[in-house]
């Protein structure tokens, strides 16, 4: 997975890194068992402190998307394979789902084009990650990422 920061964004550069780590995750890149670089590692790759590195780990982790063990550094813990959301996750999503979709509404996004963007998007990651029977693609598990 190569990562590639927006450092002129307005979102955080660990927001940044979660959401392509999640983005990863999602479309089959990275599946459960990937191993990532450790946040020094990463921060040096990217020329950022490391601490903005550990920021997106650690929101990552208690999102139930990585592990991170200081032997093993931090793997992913899931993916779209290994099975339902854990309690909870649903209504924090759809909760973001509301804003999301409260912000196209307010910028005057009717609803074909709303429909139409998710459905997009969804089949791009189902397809992606679940495609060909499950097939790997990309990194396989315990591989690196860089």
């Amino acid at each position: 997975m190569i990562l590639s920061l927006d450092l002129d964004s307005e979102v955080p550069i660990y927001l940044q890194i979660r959401n392509r780590i999640v983005a990863a995750i999602a479309s089959g890149e990275l599946v459960e068992g990937s191993s990532l670089p450790s946040t020094r590692r990463l921060a040096v790759d990217l020329g950022i402190n490391f601490h903005t590195v550990n920021k997106a780990y650690d929101l990552l982790r208690r999102e139930g998307l990585l592990r991170i063990n200081r032997k093993s550094g931090a793997l992913v813990q899931r993916d779209a394979r290994t099975g339902p959301p854990q309690p909870g996750f649903t209504d924090e999503w759809e909760t973001r789902l509301r804003t999301l979709l409260a912000e196209a509404v307010a910028h005057g996004v009717g609803d074909p084009a709303v429909l139409d963007s998710c459905g997009s998007v969804l089949t791009s990651f189902m397809s992606s990650a679940l495609g060909a029977g499950g097939a790997d693609h990309g990194t396989k598990q315990g591989d690196s990422v860089s």
